[in-house]
């Protein structure tokens, strides 16, 4: 798919991960990568992700893009990390593993015949963040980190369109018509309306750099002692502003904590500890965050209509999504920073 095309057209909105032969993906990682073990199946909404144990001191990650992503994508991915690597190396992020003569991605069939690009990482141990509100601080200080990192990196891809860019909230306006629930439906409606009237022409004039665009606790790890140990997924990447990057991930963080605005002032004090944020732009959050939220009730239920199979996945951060929305709309907030 072209970089630039309508996101609403994307075919991998509704593409099912790729069906891989688990035999012959063990012969190519032994084959390329001299690598062998057992291979367990790990969840992924594009990409068939496995996790390989047994070929060594840790566990491996492998992952085969769907045969549809561009591959200019998957290559935006690997060198981003590969920069992270440079400019990060303290960073708690999935590291590149090469094959053996060197390359970050071998061309793998699925079933089907069409080619994967298949790729192995390494595996970051921890669990999801099922209760984002007691790292908030330390999530925040991490993203600022990660986002200076990216400072200066550039690749081909990154002005690609992506239908989970905020930027991108008011085409949703076609998907409104796929949430039964009346209330719900009225939650997310107003929430666009807010993105358009208050924050959609500041956001535009932001600088803008390279973010990961996708801090949700299943994207954020922590340890056995419930700290902070990692943050993995890369897919959703696109150049937008740092404010677009707090955004999301205060999404997930409204309603956390003590009260409903606890979590996301705890990251935006940890983020500032870091990177500056002015009061001029973090003013403009309610409305990326309301927007955030209406984009998840939207396509999820778009996409889990029409991939019953996946909808548990699909549908994963639904309650999340639901309950801020319904809090922002209570509070009303000018403000998010205290």
């Amino acid at each position: 798919m072209p970089l630039r095309a309508d996101p609403l057209s994307d075919p991998l909105i509704l593409a099912p991960p790729p069906e891989i032969e688990p035999a012959a993906l063990a012969r190519a990682l032994a084959a390329e990568w001299g690598l062998e073990g057992a291979l367990h199946p790990l969840g992924g909404e594009r990409d068939r992700n496995f996790r390989l144990d047994g070929a060594g001191a840790a566990p491996l990650l492998v992952k085969l893009a769907h045969p549809d992503e561009n591959p200019a994508i998957t290559d935006f991915q690997t060198a981003a990390l590969l920069h992270l690597r440079a400019t990060g190396p303290g960073l708690p992020l999935p590291r590149i593993i090469p094959s053996r003569d060197g390359r970050t991605a071998v061309p793998h069939p699925a079933l089907d015949g069409r080619p994967c690009l298949l790729r192995v990482l390494t595996y970051l141990p921890g669990r999801p963040a099922a209760e984002p509100a007691a790292i908030a601080r330390d999530l925040g200080a991490l993203t600022a980190r990660l986002d200076r990192a990216l400072e200066g990196f550039a690749h081909p891809a990154d002005a690609r369109r992506l239908l989970w860019d905020i930027r991108e909230a008011p085409g949703l306006r076609a998907f409104l018509g796929e949430v039964e629930d009346a209330g719900l439906r009225a939650l997310a409606a107003a929430a666009l309306d807010r993105f358009e009237a208050e924050a959609a022409g500041a956001l535009a004039a932001l600088p803008m750099q390279v973010i990961h665009n996708d801090l949700n606790p299943h994207n954020v790890l922590v340890g056995e002692d419930g700290a902070l140990s990692g943050l993995i997924d890369f897919g959703d990447m696109v150049r937008a502003s740092r404010l677009q990057e707090v955004a999301t991930a205060c999404a997930y963080l409204l309603g956390a904590g003590e009260g409903p605005l606890s979590g996301p002032a705890a990251f935006l004090a940890g983020y500032r500890s870091v990177l500056p944020l002015p009061a001029e732009e973090a003013a403009l959050l309610p409305a990326l965050i309301a927007a955030r939220m209406a984009m998840t009730v939207l396509i999820t239920h778009w996409r889990a209509r029409r991939q019953p199979g996946n909808a548990p996945y699909i549908l994963r951060n639904m309650p999340r999504a639901r309950a801020g929305l319904e809090t922002l709309a209570r509070l009303a907030p000018a403000s998010l920073e205290g």
